[in-house]
């Protein structure tokens, strides 16, 4: 069931480097169409006062052509005018912006020993060709792979991740080639069953050590053609130490951190795309449990390292599925198999699919015996749990009302033609701090665009992204929020 390597990268492992960075200019952010007027009406003021001095202007004309500017500018204001809700600190563009959302209860030079992992569904181009009707309002231009990936990689240059998980990888040799010039290495797990798509993960070598790697194919538990990844990274010791040289931390550090610092600083990470069908929350269940069972015993095995699971989990933060992953077990006699993800198709503009889930009242019921075996993994159990306690990466920093719900969660990491909703996630165990996460798009943005992918965003999924520091024992409760 599990492919597995030890120590070290494995023999024809593949590098990159991180991409140049982008020149961004935050003047688009002004309204170029209002300082053109603007300088209209200047100009027409200095040519009346030049033509004053030599030549009688006509008053009539001269009131005429400044009613005219006046009007056009009204117009204009109009036409520009933000719709009456509160005032947004971040003024977006048609095509979006995204910007960090720091940590109000801890500051990034408290901790040397920081990385950014980033979160991302890319939409696997043979997906996106036999879905087409998911996307009905692109264009073809845009659908294209080859533009797709540009935007991708332009993305992902503003962000710098040192970690990256992937979701619908069929094009990974062309995702070599884009990033062997920039200092990450990677590994790619296919879906089984004649899938074209899988999982992948890179990672900056100059930061990162692999330890050891495993691939879960959740087909050998019967629980569909999904797969997921694992890997143990280890901060590299010299990186460790130019941060430290480089940082404000008083010169002074006690006997309690050189050990931890010894020790080094070890990271489990799992990458997983949860099985789709809306009705199949036993599978769902099933894959998400052996994913987490797996991570913590990479953790013990590996000094009780902290654990990220990032990916595509198909759930709502409404869902039951997410309350197993925050509560750490689950009676499943109480829910329905067909309602565990919270996944209700909706219709661009409205809000079904984002913060409203049909409810049941309490009842007990039926589990057939094979959906039992699904989800626990035993048909004599009924109640399941993980040995993690995991905490949502966005819900421990505090975003706008305008991009969160009332869990943290973003209002929508997802948007096509029959969806609009959070179904991505970053999860952390204790011992990693979120510093600060990236925010994503109002609701009235994304609909702008009527669907995903767009001009400027590459895949029909926005991208998650969280720079975690490594916490230290001195910390004691407060690391765990």
């Amino acid at each position: 069931m599990y492919s597995q390597h030890n120590t070290g990268l494995p023999p024809g492992r593949m590098y990159y480097t991180s991409l140049l960075p982008q020149q961004r200019n935050h003047n688009i952010f002004e309204n170029p169409q209002r300082m053109n007027i603007s300088s209209g009406c200047s100009y027409y003021n200095e040519l009346s006062v030049t033509a004053a001095s030599s030549v009688t202007v006509h008053e009539s004309y001269k009131r005429q052509k400044m009613w005219s500017c006046s009007m056009e500018e009204e117009s204009l204001k109009i036409q520009t005018k933000e719709p009456s809700s509160p005032k947004r600190k971040v003024r977006y563009t048609k095509g979006g912006y995204r910007k960090w959302s720091h940590s109000k209860l801890h500051s990034p030079l408290s901790f040397p020993d920081k990385f950014v992992l980033l979160s991302y569904n890319i939409l696997g181009d043979a997906n996106a060709s036999n879905h087409s009707d998911l996307y009905c309002h692109i264009s073809p231009d845009t659908m294209d792979w080859s533009s797709r990936k540009r935007l991708i990689c332009q993305e992902l240059d503003m962000w710098k991740p040192d970690l990256m998980c992937f979701q619908e990888v069929d094009h990974f040799d062309e995702l070599v080639q884009e990033f062997e010039k920039n200092g990450y290495s990677g590994i790619f797990k296919g879906r089984t069953g004649g899938e074209k798509d899988g999982c992948a993960i890179f990672w900056k070598s100059h930061r990162f050590r692999l330890l050891q790697e495993e691939s879960i194919e959740f087909k050998e538990l019967d629980l569909r053609n999904n797969v997921a990844q694992l890997c143990v990274f280890e901060l590299n010791q010299n990186w460790m130490n130019v941060q430290r040289d480089n940082s404000r931390e008083p010169v002074g550090v006690n006997s309690l951190q050189a050990d931890i610092n010894k020790k080094g600083r070890r990271v489990v990470i799992g990458n997983i795309h949860v099985l789709f069908n809306p009705k199949r929350g036993d599978i769902k269940l099933g894959q998400v449990r052996v994913l987490l069972q797996e991570a913590h015993a990479l953790s013990e095995k590996w000094g009780k390292a902290a654990v990220v699971i990032a990916g595509d989990f198909n759930s709502t933060p409404q869902s039951t599925l997410y309350k197993f992953l925050v509560s750490s077990e689950l009676d499943l006699l109480e829910h329905d198999r067909r309602q565990i993800s919270g996944q209700v198709e909706s219709v661009p503009g409205s809000d079904s699919g984002i913060s409203k889930m049909r409810t049941y009242k309490r009842n007990r019921y039926r589990w057939e015996d094979d959906e039992l075996k699904n989800a626990s993994g035993s048909l004599e159990c009924t109640r399941i749990k993980h040995p993690l306690k995991l905490f949502s990466a966005y819900a421990c920093v505090q975003g706008s009302a305008w991009i969160r719900d009332g869990s943290g969660e973003p209002l929508a990491t997802s948007y096509h033609s029959k969806f609009l909703g959070t179904v991505d996630y970053i999860w952390h165990s204790e011992g990693l701090i979120p510093l600060r996460v990236l925010d994503t798009l109002p609701l009235d943005v994304l609909r702008q665009m009527n669907g995903l992918p767009s001009e400027k965003w590459g895949s029909d999924h926005l991208c998650l992204a969280c720079e975690f520091a490594f916490a230290t024992d001195q910390m004691g409760d407060d690391s765990k929020r």
